[in-house]
């Protein structure tokens, strides 16, 4: 069992968790994830480590209460267990060799971006972060990033905080700018990667970005989290999650990721309707 050591709500929809895992702790680098069991009959869901601390023996997961099995997630609290914990999986993000970096975050995806800036700094290469969200309310790690980021562009759809925007309109700005970048790390929403990836493409800077589908196992065995990159089949929990943005079949992956619309509607509608009932 898996002690929540700490639990903290950083907006409305996204919360945090620092979970006791020593040996986890011990093995994680930035771009490897987790999969956890809330309890003992739930789902397997896989996520992206937010953050390790090798000292204290502990893994920080933040997730977005978006669907059945996170909802019953956020039921739990501190001192609280997790049934399951499992990795680290999945292969580390590239971070060797690299001296100027621009890293882009999109709304939760920024958890998944923080650990990667903070490596990428304490490497002592130069990060420029660009993170971005719908508005205000939503905005998670300002501090964090600020930290270990050379520059931060902070942007927001409604222009309710930081510059009103996209984050390809903050990081085609940076390059117009005679910013010159070994690598572009995007990580969020698919259809910001998607255009992010078209972006560099057009200037010719490597891309890598981070590819989450459903995964049920975490072996490779089940298939489900298959990508096609560059015509090949790959699959996200053992050649990934980091693929070369520039070779990502999105509009596919897309595609797939919309077929379970429906699916995780009727789970989340259900999780509420559970979490009333034990109100009561």
């Amino acid at each position: 069992m898996f002690e929540i050591v700490e639990k903290e709500h950083l907006n409305p929809t996204v919360a945090k968790m620092v979970i006791s895992a020593p040996l986890i702790a011990k093995k994680a680098e930035p771009g490897q994830f987790i999969i956890f069991r809330a309890k003992e009959d739930s789902e397997r869901v896989p996520l992206t480590i937010a953050d390790f601390d090798r000292v204290a023996g502990t893994v920080t997961i933040i997730y977005q209460i978006v669907g059945g099995s996170t909802m019953e997630l956020d039921t739990l609290e501190k001192g609280d267990c997790l049934h399951d914990f499992v990795g680290p999986l999945g292969v580390a993000s590239h971070t060797a060799d690299l001296k100027k970096v621009a890293v882009v975050g999109g709304g939760v995806g920024c958890a998944i971006a923080f650990p990667i800036a903070k490596k990428l700094s304490r490497l002592g290469c130069e990060v420029h972060s660009i993170v971005g969200f719908r508005s205000k309310d939503l905005v998670i790690l300002e501090k964090e990033f600020k930290q270990y980021s050379s520059k931060l562009c902070m942007m927001t759809d409604d222009g309710s905080y930081g510059t009103k925007g996209l984050v390809t309109d903050a990081l085609e700005g940076l390059i117009k700018d005679g910013n010159e970048y070994d690598e572009v790390i995007a990580i969020g929403p698919l259809i910001m990667m998607k255009f992010v990836a078209q972006l560099t493409k057009k200037y010719n800077i490597k891309t890598v970005v981070s590819m989450n589908p459903i995964m049920i196992d975490g072996t490779g065995m089940c298939g489900g989290c298959r990508l096609t990159v560059g015509g090949e089949t790959k699959f996200a929990c053992v050649d990934g999650p980091d693929f070369d943005g520039h070779l990502v079949d999105f509009d596919e992956a897309m595609k797939r990721g919309a077929m379970y619309k429906e699916f995780e509607a009727r789970k989340r509608e259900e999780g509420c309707s559970l979490l009333n009932k034990e109100v009561k």
